[in-house]
């Protein structure tokens, strides 16, 4: 006897249009349409409020012909009415719905244009289901699931209600009938000929048990123009600016801090990792975003222990929901608030260093420094747990993250023979991560006349410990281990974690040599950027979450770091990738991509289960076009440096920001440099 068992499966997202101003979010097939399949429907708050929007006109689906976005949250779904048009070969009846997102709301305005030479009388209709399933229900595919939900019709409007959340239908002129989860309105037009007939609906999103916001855009974003020979540089960037205006968040604890929420749809809230990175790489377009999340960070960073939820004094947290994260069919539970994360505590003192070099102002870094030294005391007291020099995690609660450092899947830390590895894990960047903090977060608190020698000594002690314990010896040349496991073993596996390590100062010159040649190889390099796995590793599959996909953040980070050792050649080739990506991709660059090889595929494949928009993978847009540049810059000094990777192409930059002023540079094609 067969016996077939049904599979949850969580939604592909590749082929959906997402709209998006954060805490808000709607995903629907290219049509316009939400069927309640897979990812589709309209979000608030990590809750699917309405899963279903169809719209007919006269009773029958409409035929999709083109979808054009403008800008993150608004979008346009042209259809054709043909049941209702003439017998002609040109269409004559189209239909044009237009969709916004905003905070807390989704408007549709739909218009339909008559270019018949008589008038039209027909009917439009939306037809809606409430849903009301959490966004890790949705994520584990549970389709069946049901949320008790209070349906009601008043004052022309329709209400779906939970205790905490409710949902206002209001669709101006239509009759409306309602039935439990669901409502419909219809409209009964005529559309004189040659002419247009709008009508439109709403549904706004009241939620009480929230910890999130959305926050005003960056108008010194809008100031940001970008020109090159090389267009897909500029219309990268353009295009990440525009989503990172929509992933921009508080929490309601503190309002006025604004964070980059880590992306959609899984992760549309506060992630210190996520968070800190993209801070980090936009720091050419000024410190508020970076000095923001600093503080809100700081403000949630941890007192006492707690081994349920991770925390431990001084450390950074790693995300923010608001109530307990619990996957369907998977052995996890993270509680609303959740620590568990080896690097963000090292990033968040990196995050600090590096905005206060671009000009975030002594008056605001001042009041950081008791973070500062707590997020220092966390490395040497609890981040080396076994007192062994090194920086390690292991969840202990068995139901926490088994993998902390930013490759956070199970299977992400495997030998080379694709046997996964035993924790405690030392990771080999997060020892970069952490000597990069003790040295920077030395320099600061001397400048601000506290001690940090100390600090200077722990890094040294640190960077010994790291040399003596993570080379691995190699016929091709040597490289560091991708961390060590519970017995001190070096994990032999090539991963793109080794590229984390440049520019931190944990590498010398013939070690950072070494691992930029390896970043190069064909083995690494996949043409649309790095792999996360060598291809030469057994565990390695073009389509493995972190096991040999790409993620642009992680090529981002290895070219900034090549960029900082000198090392052009390989930067440029690695830019080149990711350019090419990005292009592949319309410019929204997704959380992560395939591995498969330029040589064999004209386009980058997509990771079809990809988030998209990701606040690093747009961020990571302006590390590109930094490296580029070569920008550096030291406030302290007055100090701003243009040192061009390349010379080949012309580049252009306005709207960056150098200590609280507006710069331009432009570079010519023979690397002539001019500044204003």
């Amino acid at each position: 006897m067969n016996i077939f068992m049904t599979q949850t499966l969580q939604p592909l997202l590749h082929d959906s249009v997402v709209l998006l101003a954060a805490p808000s979010q709607a995903w629907s097939a290219d049509d316009g349409d939400m069927t309640g399949r897979g990812i589709q429907g309209f979000y608030h708050s990590d809750v699917r409020v309405l899963s279903e929007i169809n719209l007919k006109v006269a009773g029958e689906p409409t035929e999709h012909i083109a979808t054009t976005a403008a800008g993150a949250a608004l979008a346009t779904f042209t259809s054709l009415a043909r049941h209702i048009d003439d017998r002609t070969a040109d269409p004559r009846v189209r239909i044009d719905r237009t969709r916004s997102i905003a905070p807390g709301s989704l408007d549709e305005t739909l218009r339909l244009t008559n270019a018949l030479p008589q008038a039209i009388t027909t009917t439009i209709s939306v037809s809606v289901s409430a849903d009301f399933n959490d966004m890790q229900t949705v994520k584990a595919g549970v389709t069946d699931s049901k949320v008790g939900i209070a349906t009601k019709a008043s004052d022309h409007r329709t209400y779906f209600e939970t205790d905490s959340l409710t949902a206002v239908l209001e669709a101006p002129g239509a009759t409306t009938s309602t039935n439990d989860y669901s409502a419909s309105f219809s409209w009964d037009v005529t559309v004189p000929a040659h002419g247009i007939v709008s009508v439109g609906w709403s549904a706004k999103v009241h939620d009480t048990a929230g910890v999130v916001d959305g926050a005003p855009k960056n108008a010194a974003w809008s100031e940001v123009i970008i020109s090159s020979g090389d267009s897909r540089l500029s219309s990268w960037v353009h295009a990440a600016l525009e989503d990172l205006q929509s992933l921009r968040m508080v929490t309601r604890d503190h309002p006025s801090e604004v964070f980059l929420a880590a992306g959609a749809p899984w992760f549309f809230t506060l992630f210190g990792r996520d968070s800190i990175w993209a801070a980090r790489m936009l720091l050419p377009f000024g410190t508020e975003t970076a000095a923001s999340t600093l503080r809100v960070l700081a403000a949630l960073q941890g007192t006492k222990e707690n081994n349920q939820t991770a925390e431990q004094p001084g450390k950074i947290m790693h995300e923010l929901r608001s109530k307990t994260l619990t996957i369907p069919g998977e052995n996890m539970s993270l509680p609303p608030l959740y620590y568990g994360t080896v690097d963000a505590t090292a990033l968040w003192v990196n995050l600090l260093h590096d905005a206060w070099k671009w000009g975030m102002p002594d008056s605001e870094v001042e009041v950081l420094l008791p973070h500062l030294e707590a997020a220092l005391a966390w490395l040497r007291d609890f981040g080396d747990s076994d007192g062994d020099g090194l920086i390690e995690y292991a969840d202990t609660t068995g139901h926490g993250l088994a993998n902390q450092g930013w490759k956070d899947s199970g299977d992400s830390i495997q030998w080379r023979d694709g046997s996964l590895a035993e924790g405690p894990i030392a990771l080999c960047e997060v020892q970069g991560y952490a000597y990069e903090a003790a040295m920077g977060g030395a320099t600061i608190l001397e400048h601000f006349g506290r001690p940090g020698g100390h600090w200077r000594s722990w890094a040294a002690d640190l960077k010994t410990r790291f040399n003596e314990s993570f080379w691995i010896e190699n016929g091709g040349g040597a490289y560091p281990a991708v961390a060590l496991d519970a017995n001190k073993q070096k994990i032999d596996t090539v991963t793109s974690n080794i590229g984390h390590l440049l520019g931190t100062g944990i590498l010398d010159a013939p070690e950072a040599e070494l691992v930029a040649r390896r970043l190069a190889s064909p083995e690494m390099n996949s043409g649309f950027g790095l792999r996360t796995m060598s291809t030469d590793s057994a565990g390695y599959w073009p389509l493995s979450y972190h096991g040999g996909s790409v993620w642009a953040h992680d090529t981002a980070i290895a070219i900034t770091g090549l960029v900082r050792e000198g090392f052009k050649e390989e930067a440029a080739l690695l830019i080149e990738g990711l350019l090419n990506a990005a292009e592949g991709f319309s410019y929204r660059m997704p959380e992560l991509h395939s591995g498969d090889p330029s040589e064999t595929t004209s386009s980058p494949v997509p990771y079809p289960a990809s988030c998209q928009p990701q606040a690093w993978s747009a961020a990571a847009s302006v590390a590109v076009l930094s490296a580029m540049l070569g920008l550096r810059a030291d406030a302290q000094r007055g100090d701003f440096q243009v040192d061009p990777l390349t010379a080949s192409t012309h580049i252009s930059a306005r709207g960056l920001l150098f200590a609280g002023r507006p710069v331009t540079v432009a570079v010519s094609a023979d690397g002539s440099v001019t500044r204003a």
